[in-house]
């Protein structure tokens, strides 16, 4: 009734009104551009070398767009990224008393992990928006993957997974990306997938502070390597009391276990190769950065060990002793020896670098040459020297290992262990493996501090000015290698 005696200037109105609504809604999808391309900032040179070029962001596909991920801009700049955390009171060096084996700034080396220095020495070491967010889309990935128990696993739901099931070892790796992003159960946006990972895996661990149960014949000491680190870490990153006691007894177990060759392989007290050794020197190390002790006695062993398997006056290195040199035991003895105390200025470190960094050895996704194990370590061992050799290996990691990360599909955010090339480790450690260590390529830059540079010493007292400092001596109390291994 009230339309039928409306005005007719007010009939038009309303008429006039709806389809200029019905229009605008027609033509909106037509304005608005097809493609947006982002590009990631590259960061101003500074402290580590890094390279000056700007790099498209993969995966601008809207229909690929996730949740909102962490970028560096949105973390908060501090003008210190070095300056010691108020959150957690560490000993600057916690082992002097048992070990007079040093390592510069080993106290500190899990410092850089916190928010407020994690833009800081991306924006020093070369990262980039498209590494940390590729960083974080890895973690996503992690995170849907686990388990009701609060445990990941090698072998699913996932595809292409490893042909053999060890819980023990995926949730470590799993809990070590985690962590090398800074989350823990009392911070991060993945808070909770730390929680209940830890509340699981510490509920493994038996009374001679071992984590290996089930498994390969050759899992036992990457087991109790991985489960180690994370556990010296999470102790180390917060504080926590429960955590000391199991670290401790995990330390012991592998201090019993130490061969007489010097090193460790898949049997306590059995043989030894340089693979298995680092992970354990790992873990060794990263209880001295927790503030525990290590008996400088068992430092020395490995080093006598990494000398007899020495090739080339100690620049290569093979598997185990009588084997050729490949790069992936090179990259990981030479970051033995860097935690060691070898000096960045040490003629055999120069010159095994300079071999892993020639343009053919570096990230490569080429059929034969993909290898993410050895890229874990080198992107370790360039990343403490710095100079000419990380800005050589960054300056193609941080554009190759995002291109190659899956943009959609239930397993967006993971690495493919097959395509588009079969990486070494597909069918031995499957997806998670493969992913697990690629992000931990990717969060080299504020993993840990670097081992050479005095990060207490500043020009100018920020990330802006910072200048390396002086590389650190050889400690005297080491033996050099022999000029024949």
């Amino acid at each position: 009734m009230a339309v039928r005696y409306a005005p007719p200037w007010l009939i038009s109105a309303i008429f006039h009104t709806l389809l200029m609504v019905v229009l605008a809604l027609i033509m909106l999808p037509r304005m608005w551009p097809k493609n947006l391309e982002l590009t990631a900032e590259i960061y101003a040179e500074k402290l580590g070398d890094q390279l000056e070029f700007d790099s498209p962001l993969a995966g601008n596909d809207p229909e690929n767009v996730e949740e909102p991920i962490l970028t560096p801009r949105d973390l908060p700049e501090v003008e210190n990224p070095f300056a010691a955390p108020p959150s957690v009171e560490m000993v600057r060096n916690g082992v002097t008393a048992t070990s007079d084996i040093q390592a510069s700034a080993i106290g500190y080396a899990l410092q850089g992990r916190e928010e407020g220095r994690k833009r800081s020495l991306l924006a020093a070491y070369g990262g980039t928006a498209l590494t940390e967010a590729a960083v974080n889309r890895g973690l996503e990935w992690l995170a849907r993957q686990q388990l009701k128990d609060g445990s990941w696993s090698l072998q699913g739901p996932y595809s292409a997974g490893g042909k053999e099931e060890n819980h023990a070892a995926a949730t470590a790796m799993a809990l070590l990306a985690f962590q090398g992003a800074g989350h823990t159960y009392k911070q991060g946006r993945f808070r909770e997938n730390v929680r209940r990972g830890w509340d699981w895996l510490l509920q493994q661990q038996d009374g001679e502070g071992n984590f290996f149960h089930s498994g390969g014949f050759n899992h036992r000491y990457y087991t109790q390597g991985q489960c180690t680190i994370a556990l010296c870490e999470i102790l180390g990153m917060t504080g926590d009391e429960r955590f000391r006691e199991p670290a401790i007894k995990a330390i012991d177990h592998l201090l019993r276990s130490q061969s007489d060759e010097g090193g460790w392989r898949y049997s306590p007290n059995a043989d030894s190769d340089v693979s298995v050794t680092g992970w354990i020197v790992m873990a060794l190390q990263s209880a001295r950065m927790a503030g525990l002790e290590v008996p400088s006695d068992n430092l020395r062993r490995v080093e006598r060990f990494l000398d007899r398997v020495a090739l080339e006056n100690g620049a290569k290195y093979p598997y185990q002793k009588g084997r050729q040199a490949t790069l992936a035991m090179t990259a990981e003895a030479l970051l033995m020896r860097q935690y060691l105390g070898w000096p960045r200025t040490d003629d055999r470190m120069i010159k095994g670098l300079d071999w892993i960094t020639q343009p053919d050895n570096l990230i490569s996704f080429e059929e034969s040459e993909r290898d993410v194990y050895y890229w874990y370590y080198g992107a370790q061992a360039c990343h403490h020297m710095e100079g000419e050799h990380w800005k050589r290996w960054n300056g193609v990691m941080r554009q190759a290992l995002p291109e190659q990360q899956v943009k959609s599909g239930p397993e967006a955010g993971s690495w493919d262990p097959q395509q588009p090339v079969e990486d070494a480790w597909s069918h031995d450690g499957g997806r998670l493996y493969v992913t697990c260590l690629t992000i931990y390529c990717l969060e080299v830059y504020y993993r840990h501090l670097p081992l050479y540079s005095n990060p207490f010493q500043f020009v100018g007292g920020g990330a802006s000015g910072a200048t390396p400092a002086e590389p650190a001596a050889a400690p005297a109390t080491l033996s050099q290698p022999a000029d024949k291994p």
